[in-house]
């Protein structure tokens, strides 16, 4: 079983329409609704004093749903960022953006940047929002990178290991997550953290994302503490490791 309790929580935020939709709302309504959703978890972060939340709040194929929803989201980024970043950083949060930023508006890009910058130095909680990402689209920037180099003679193909790779993924400032969690009863991963969920334990619910609170995230914690992370190991020697 875990004793300590994860150090980089990453959550895909599922279910803000079918919520709307169960309320008889509009799914524009749910999205909103997910915003204070994504309160309650950072608030239990910094409760349990875990450093590192990822929340994968918009992904590459997300395109593809009807043209006013993806335009209302895009608007409600921008509004909550601008609304939330001063609190943020009162809270002593670090904001950091990933994924492919060059196809969102200028606008949303130079308030992504400038959030980053005002909440740089904050420690209390590394916060990811993952937007425009795509694991499959990290892995192959990734790879290009390290071809790259080794084109160029910077590396070469003897010197490429997991840890090398792990250092070109848009990832490479956190240690892979600890706990996975999504929402809404979804039994998957969405091109999310592909590379990084390697070794990553799993919690799904079938809770909408604006009905998970404290409880619930609670409740994936407890799921965790009762893990037996191996590592490929067994329980036999990891008991001998606990006794030397």
């Amino acid at each position: 079983m875990s004793n300590t309790a994860p150090q980089h929580v990453a959550i895909i935020m599922d279910g803000n329409g079918r919520w709307a939709e169960n309320q008889g709302l509009l799914r524009f309504d749910g999205h909103r609704a997910g915003v204070a959703a994504v309160k309650t978890v950072i608030k239990c972060c910094l409760n349990h004093q875990i450093p590192i939340l990822s929340l994968f709040a918009f992904g590459y194929e997300n395109w593809r749903r009807p043209e006013k929803e993806v335009e209302f989201l895009m608007s409600l980024f921008l509004e909550a960022l601008s609304e939330e970043v001063v609190e943020l950083n009162a809270q002593g949060i670090a904001l950091r953006f990933i994924g492919m930023r060059a196809a969102l508006s200028e606008t949303l890009q130079e308030q992504m940047a400038a959030a980053e910058l005002l909440t740089r130095n904050n420690t209390q909680l590394h916060l990811n929002v993952v937007i425009n990402y795509s694991g499959q689209w990290d892995i192959l920037a990734a790879t290009k990178a390290i071809a790259t180099k080794v084109e160029s003679g910077e590396l070469t193909v003897d010197e490429i290991d997991e840890a090398l790779f792990s250092q070109h993924l848009s990832t490479h400032l956190f240690p892979d997550p600890d706990l996975f969690i999504r929402t809404s009863g979804e039994l998957r991963i969405s091109n999310f953290f592909l590379w990084q969920l390697a070794y990553t334990e799993f919690y799904f619910t079938s809770v909408h994302w604006p009905d998970f609170n404290e409880d619930e995230f609670n409740n994936a914690l407890i799921s965790f503490s009762q893990r037996e992370r191996r590592y490929g190991k067994t329980s036999h020697q990891l008991i001998e490791n606990t006794n030397v």
